[in-house]
């Protein structure tokens, strides 16, 4: 789960980490507020359309099961508990 997070984390701060990396190979200094004010915008946007392509992408596309957790029943008078297949 943890990787999970991180790999979505990434996916966010790349726009960032692209602008970074283009301020300092135009030789600007990526730590000045002023270069970074009028993009925040656009960043955080560009950001979050990753983060929602990559979900929708790994949802339309991940393996899909048909185990899961199967529900306690009777079986001959006796409670067969709940499991996961």
């Amino acid at each position: 789960m943890l990787r999970l997070v991180l790999q979505e984390i990434l996916l966010f701060s790349l726009p960032f980490l692209t602008f970074a990396g283009w301020l300092l190979f135009a030789r600007r200094s990526p730590l000045d507020h002023a270069e970074w004010k009028p993009h925040w915008t656009r960043l955080i946007l560009a950001g979050l359309f990753i983060v929602i392509a990559s979900l929708v992408t790994a949802g339309l596309t991940g393996q899909r099961t048909h185990d899961g957790y199967e529900l306690p029943r009777f079986e001959n008078g006796r409670l067969v508990p709940g499991h996961f297949r």
